[in-house]
């Protein structure tokens, strides 16, 4: 968790936030602040991040998903049902 504060300008309190809302979602998207943390009852409560951000994000998890559903699938990999790239090609061609 504390990742999310290696700089003080990064984290705001969350009535801070409701003042400044507009300038601190100016910052994120402009990209001068990575995310901004938010803080309620002194602990992280939310993360402003960019959209481009998220979508990176939400992209690499799917990629690490995928990685691991193929990592999974191979300790059932039967050889002797598998085909080749050329048997396969020729299937559809």
């Amino acid at each position: 968790m504390s990742a999310l504060l290696d700089r003080a300008d990064q984290a705001v309190s969350a009535t801070t936030m409701a003042r400044t809302f507009g300038a601190r979602l100016k910052e994120v998207t402009n990209g001068d602040v990575p995310h901004v943390v938010v803080v309620k009852d002194n602990e992280p409560a939310a993360v402003l991040i960019g959209v481009n951000a998220y979508q990176a994000m939400q992209d690499e998890i799917d990629d690490l998903r995928a990685e691991l559903l193929a990592i999974e699938r191979l300790h059932s990999l039967d050889e002797n049902e598998t085909v080749s790239l050329e048997d396969m090609a020729a299937l559809f061609n």
